[in-house]
Parts: C-alpha cells; structure tokens; sequence
C-alpha cells in the first residue's frame, strides 16, 4: 500500500515521505517503518490526522491515504485578528475597504 507521511517541523518547513507498508497498517506502524521517530522525537506526542481530519492513532491506513501530523497553536486565532484590527483600524479592514472613488457606500 503506498500512503504519504507530512510533518511541519517549523513554519514553511514541511518535510514528506512516500512509503509503501503493508496491508491492514495502523498510523503508529507506518510511523515505526518510516524511522522519523529517531529524526523527530516529538512526532510520539503530537495529534496525527489523515487528509486533514483528525484520527486515532491505531486507525487502519488506506491506499493513497496522507497522514499528517499536527503542531499545537501558538495563538489563538481570534486573539490574532482582534489584535490586528486594534493595529489597522476599522477604516482599513472589512469587505469594503477598498472602494472606487464615487461607488456608493455598501457596493
């Protein structure tokens, strides 16, 4: 069976692997076979997903399957946005921020 393994070890760094295992393979087996667990220790503790959806760890794989592997936030992402709308200001944020000149208020 091939599947793909994924894992951002640091913003824009994303490091893949095809593999090939064998049939009825779990996550933690197609982690064992690849050998990150020596280059990426911290991968033993972090949430795995398979194409983008969180799984368990003892999740039988499919063929074509991409199992990733997911670093917590930093920050929260509404505390993120509020504080770049406190730095821009209302005027320059929104869906109509950037207006023609003339166009009424709304379009």
């Amino acid at each position: 069976m091939n599947i793909e393994l994924a894992y951002a070890s640091a913003p824009r760094t994303v490091h893949t692997l095809a593999l090939v295992v064998p049939d009825r393979c779990t996550i933690d087996q197609a982690l064992a076979l690849s050998g990150w667990l020596q280059t990426f220790p911290e991968l033993a503790t972090l949430c795995p997903g398979i194409w983008n959806r969180k799984a368990a760890r003892h999740t039988l794989l499919r063929e074509g399957d991409r199992v990733e592997f997911y670093r917590g936030l930093r920050v929260d992402p509404k505390v993120a946005r509020r504080e770049r709308f406190v730095g821009q200001g209302s005027r320059g944020t929104g869906l109509f921020s950037r207006r023609r000149p003339g166009a009424k208020s709304g379009y």
